[in-house]
This record gives structure tokens, C-alpha cells and sequence, in this order.
């Protein structure tokens, strides 16, 4: 079973094409979070959990929903984590939260792909982009194998910056830095609510036919990137920035 949570679509595609090449199952997380559902799944085959990168961790949310899940089943478990640069010392994290939940941690993909973070870093254009994808794909093809044989994934290796990114950076990150107040609308909103059916968090509402966001923002920048008429800003750090949205993987002649 494949378990995948993503904002802009990096998570989904990695986990379309593990679907596809080990001929598993997906379950999507995102109306288990944002209706705050318990996960109630059986799978004989190890888990496979994709998700991006938040702060250096594994996206808090997602955590909860795999603590808080009824896994039947596979004791084993993968994670696939897509990420702008690297994912810190996200590794030790992982293994801790397999101790809580009586999980053999079978090891951790990064996959680096497009960056979608709009509130902080530069985002590529569609041909740097396609680039990207292309390349991570090709990387996750390498790790199947060893996930269609059970067997564990090399580890990743953290030095000091990466466990001070994925411990008190992360901290800070999640306290300070992950806010919904900068968020605004343009003249060019059309009211059409989309941002408010694509949050995990049902953390935005629309008044008088604007968007207003809540305090319980993730950051995951859903709202300001599927956004179809580009009216959403985050301060002023968003403004001239390209929109990034992942294109489902499809099995093509190059995928061979």
C-alpha cells in the first residue's frame, strides 16, 4: 500500500509511478487530514509513505496521520520524501516515529524535484521544471527494485547542518516562519473558491466572495499555486514568481 500526502503534486507523481511499477495500491491522505479521519488501512506488502518535505521532517500532519493510523498488516515501511535541495536529517525522525508505531524502517528516498515553496525560495520555469521531474523520476526507478524485494534502502546521511536543519531550524521554522498573514488577493481573483477545496487544512473560507485564511496554515502553498487565475500573493516574496503545479506521471515510451 502506497500512502501519499502532497500540496502541489511532487508526492503524487513519485507515488503514481511506484503504484504503477510495483502494482500497489494508493490511498491519497489529503481528506483524512483535512477532515481529521483516522486511517484505517491493511496492506500485506510494506508500506510506502510519500509526502514532501517540510522544514528538513516529514510534514507534521502526515506524521500524526501515520501515528494515529490502524496499519494492518506489513510491519515493514518505506518513505519517499520530495524535496527542493535535501531533506536534512530526516532519517532519524523517521526511525523514531516507526519506534512509536511498531514499524521496521526499510529506509528513505529524497527525490529532489521543482521547487514550490513560493513564500521563501526561487521557483523554477516549466523547462527547468521539466528537467527536474525527469531527473527524479529516473532515481526513484533505481530505488524499485530494492522496494519490490523487501530489501532496505542505503541510508541517508546527515551531517551537522542537516541535523541543525531537521532539529532546532525546524523548530524555529514551524513556530516562526509558518504563517497564513501575508497571504493576499489580487484584482484578479474571481472568487471561485478553488483555494479553498484544495487546502489539507479546510484552513481557508470565502467572504464575500474572497479568500480568507485561518491561523491553521501548513505552508504547503496549495492555495498559490492552483490558484487559475494567479491572484494569490504571499507578501511581496511571491510576486513575479512562476506558479508550479506537478504533472501526473502517465507511463510513455520514454518511462521505458
Amino acid at each position: 500500500m502506497i500512502v501519499y500526502f502532497t500540496g502541489t503534486g511532487n508526492s503524487r507523481r513519485a507515488a503514481q509511478l511506484l503504484a504503477s511499477r510495483l502494482g500497489r495500491p494508493l490511498t491519497d491522505a489529503f481528506s483524512y487530514i483535512r477532515e481529521g479521519k483516522q486511517l484505517s488501512l491493511t496492506s500485506e506488502q510494506p508500506w510506502i509513505f510519500v509526502s514532501p518535505t517540510y522544514g528538513w521532517q516529514l510534514p507534521h500532519v502526515f506524521r500524526d496521520l501515520i501515528l494515529n493510523a490502524d496499519l494492518q498488516g506489513s510491519r515493514d515501511a518505506y518513505f519517499v520524501m520530495t524535496c527542493g535541495a535535501g531533506v536534512g536529517n530526516a532519517e532519524q525522525y523517521l526511525r523514531q516515529l516507526c519506534d512509536k508505531k511498531g514499524l521496521s524502517f526499510k529506509g528513505l528516498q529524497p527525490l529532489v524535484m521543482p521547487e514550490n515553496y513560493i513564500a521563501m525560495f526561487p521557483v523554477p520555469d516549466e523547462r527547468a521544471a521539466g528537467v527536474l521531474i525527469k531527473k527524479a523520476d529516473k532515481q526513484l526507478e533505481r530505488a524499485v527494485p530494492l522496494m519490490a524485494q523487501g530489501l532496505a534502502l542505503p541510508a541517508v546521511k546527515a551531517g551537522l547542518a542537516g541535523k541543525a536543519m531537521s532539529g532546532v531550524v525546524n523548530t524555529v521554522f514551524t513556530r516562526g516562519v509558518v504563517t497564513a498573514k501575508p497571504f493576499r488577493v489580487t484584482a484578479d481573483c474571481t472568487g471561485c473558491g478553488k483555494c479553498t477545496r484544495v487546502c489539507p487544512q479546510n484552513n481557508i473560507s470565502l467572504a464575500t466572495g474572497r479568500p480568507v485564511w485561518s491561523a491553521e496554515c501548513i505552508h504547503c502553498m496549495a492555495c498559490i499555486n492552483h490558484c487559475p487565475a494567479k491572484a494569490i500573493e504571499y507578501g511581496k516574496k511571491s510576486v513575479g514568481k512562476p506558479r508550479y503545479l506537478c504533472p501526473e506521471w502517465k507511463e510513455t515510451k520514454e518511462n521505458d
